[in-house]
């Protein structure tokens, strides 16, 4: 029959007869969750509660018939306003209005992806992870829990300084281009005003706009002023940080999420192992993957020395992540998707790359797109696993993860997204309440 509960909070849901993966890395077993209002009320070992429960009128039943009940997935690199645009001149010069609707379709593709929550690491135009978050929390459009960027702040001719050098105009740039700390207090605080959960900066460069990766151009004063003023409000600091010289900044400084960080040093990796819980790295595998070798149609051929250069830092990347997973270093999924190459909604490849570069059991590459999602999005007492009392964000699968990582990647499998107790997916349900299919 017709599935009635998209979109609608059912009363008390009662998930029977799942695998249960919980997120905290413990063994999966069979058993059942009960859900009511927004929240996980219990989690029960075995299926004791569901004869009794059938028909009471109050309470929705899901036989999972054995379909694995895990939590939402949490993307810690996320921007929903990369739009998969083949390039990033299109992605900034889109006009605000277009702009702000392909957010939205953004944030829906995600959510159908079964990541219920994200982390924003930066975005296209001053507000416009503001009003997607926004939009999304007050039930306006579909999609993840969000925390919203603003741009990225960026010195003279690095990255996300996109103007050509015979026009130097702030509406061609992709990020907020800063000199001196002065300028980096205003740019801070403007973004404070306009409703921003963090502040990214951009501390290395990026092989595609002509700043090697490897160099680091921002001032030590400046990267000071934008964390004081940051912190004095209480907001989470974020950095494209692949240069070795950059990893170590944001331990000096206190940068909460690094992003990347492909070319940390010995040196720089002691820094984050003594500091590892105060950090945490999303490497954004799936844009070295793919730029190096998917872009041929978009202008990077295979072979270029553009796409070479990638190769470099792919393979700089793969063997730091190994280390820094071996060194307890909190490694996140979060693959820098939003271009034509690396599109929204195919997320979940992050982890295949986990298990199949990086060295990665599949618990562990979940954890890092679950459990410490939670914390990274500052909510690990409450989301990314399936406990009691915490936040009901949680994906049915049809299949088994930890035999078949990829079956992640498959929406027709996700049998189920539900997110904040309401279902954006609901299973297809019999008169008795019983799954039927996806």
């Amino acid at each position: 029959m017709a599935d009635d509960l998209n979109g609608k909070g059912p009363g008390n849901v009662l998930f029977t007869n799942v695998r249960i993966i919980d997120g905290t890395g413990d063994y999966p077993y069979t058993g059942e969750v009960l859900v009511q209002g927004n929240r996980i009320r219990s989690v029960t070992k075995g299926s004791s509660r569901f004869q009794s429960a059938m028909g009471t009128g109050s309470q929705t039943v899901i036989d999972g018939m054995g379909a694995t009940l895990m939590p939402g997935l949490i993307d810690a690199h996320l921007h929903l306003s990369w739009n998969n645009a083949p390039g990033i001149d299109p992605i900034q010069r889109m006009p605000p209005e277009e702009h702000t609707l392909w957010s939205a379709q953004m944030a829906k593709l995600v959510l159908d992806s079964g990541f219920t929550a994200g982390r924003g690491a930066a975005a296209a135009k001053p507000r416009l992870d503001v009003v997607i978050r926004n939009a999304i929390d007050s039930g306006m459009i579909p999609g993840p829990r969000y925390k919203a960027a603003g741009p990225e702040i960026t010195t003279v001719g690095g990255l996300g300084d996109s103007a050509p050098p015979h026009i130097p105009h702030e509406g061609l740039n992709l990020g907020i281009v800063v000199s001196g700390p002065e300028e980096v207090r205003r740019v801070v605080r403007t973004l404070i005003k306009y409703g921003v959960d963090s502040i990214k900066l951009n501390l290395s460069g990026e092989e595609i706009t002509g700043m090697k990766a490897e160099e680091t151009p921002m001032a030590e004063d400046e990267v000071a002023m934008a964390v004081q003023e940051a912190k004095a409000r209480n907001l989470v600091l974020a950095a494209h940080a692949r240069s070795s010289g950059s990893v170590k900044q944001c331990v000096r400084h206190g940068i909460q999420n690094i992003y990347h960080a492909s070319f940390a040093d010995e040196e720089a990796l002691d820094m984050l192992e003594a500091n590892k819980d105060k950090h945490f790295v999303a490497p954004g595998l799936a844009w070295l993957i793919q730029t190096a070798r998917a872009a041929g149609d978009y202008g990077i051929k295979p072979g270029s020395s553009l796409s070479l250069a990638y190769e470099r830092e792919l393979e700089h990347a793969v063997e730091t992540c190994r280390k820094m997973h071996r060194r307890g270093i909190r490694v996140l999924i979060g693959g820098d998707y939003g271009f034509a190459w690396t599109p929204q909604g195919t997320n979940a490849k992050d982890f295949e790359y986990f298990v199949d570069l990086l060295g990665f059991s599949p618990m562990e590459a979940i954890l890092a797109g679950t459990k410490y999602g939670g914390e990274i999005m500052g909510m690990g007492d409450e989301l990314g696993m399936i406990k009691q009392g915490y936040l009901a964000d949680m994906i049915l699968v049809d299949g088994d993860p930890i035999s078949n990582i990829r079956v992640l990647q498959e929406k027709s499998r996700l049998l189920a997204i539900m997110k904040d107790g309401q279902f954006h997916k609901a299973p297809r349900m019999s008169a008795q309440g019983r799954r039927l299919t996806a």
